[in-house]
């Protein structure tokens, strides 16, 4: 298909009246496609167009009713208690959200602030100054036990020798891996 004089001009004049692509392709036929349309009006660089002449707003679909619950025995019906008159729907009442700002995967929420277990309180091991590492200076053979807030500039790793069977020392090792007493029965 080849854009001759005549066809540039038609669609120029379509464009302008409003016609979308599809519509355009249409009248002027013989294998031009509305993709056709569109990239030449590009490469035209036509203007926005006029507003097509149909504006009528799309009908949106009305929104579908929840099914109804069957009245329990011992219950009154909204129906029978109105006479046989049925009711207007009420929207049910939905539980309100908290507004959220931000990443949320630490928030403390209501199901984990009562945490059946807490952890004895023991005291950190003391590093000196001169012995804490950074996440760069950690290898094979340093504890990788985290110390202090990792958002501060006072964040340090622990840096001891680690043992053989993990990556942290024994002092850590002892707080990570724990042996919770087993109930008795």
């Amino acid at each position: 298909m080849g854009w001759t004089d005549e066809r540039v001009e038609l669609l120029k004049k379509l464009w302008m009246e409003g016609l979308s692509a599809s519509q355009i392709a249409g009248e002027l036929g013989e294998g031009v496609t509305r993709n056709a349309v569109i990239g030449k009006v590009h490469r035209l660089k036509l203007s926005a167009r006029a507003k097509p002449a149909n504006t009528t707003p799309r009908a949106r679909p009305a929104p579908r009713q929840a099914p109804r619950r069957p009245a329990g025995p011992g219950t009154v019906s909204a129906s029978s208690s109105m006479g046989g008159m049925a009711s207007a729907a009420k929207p049910r009442p939905t539980m309100p959200r908290p507004q959220v700002m931000g990443a949320t995967a630490l928030a403390i929420t209501p199901e984990f602030e009562t945490s059946p277990y807490v952890a004895p309180a023991t005291q950190e091991l003391f590093i000196p100054e001169d012995k804490r590492l950074s996440l760069l200076q950690l290898n094979e053979h340093t504890c990788k036990w985290p110390i202090g807030d990792p958002l501060s500039k006072d964040f340090y790793f622990c840096g001891q020798h680690s043992l053989e069977t993990g990556p942290y020392c024994e002092f850590h090792s002892r707080r990570a891996y724990h042996q919770l007493d087993k109930k008795k029965r």
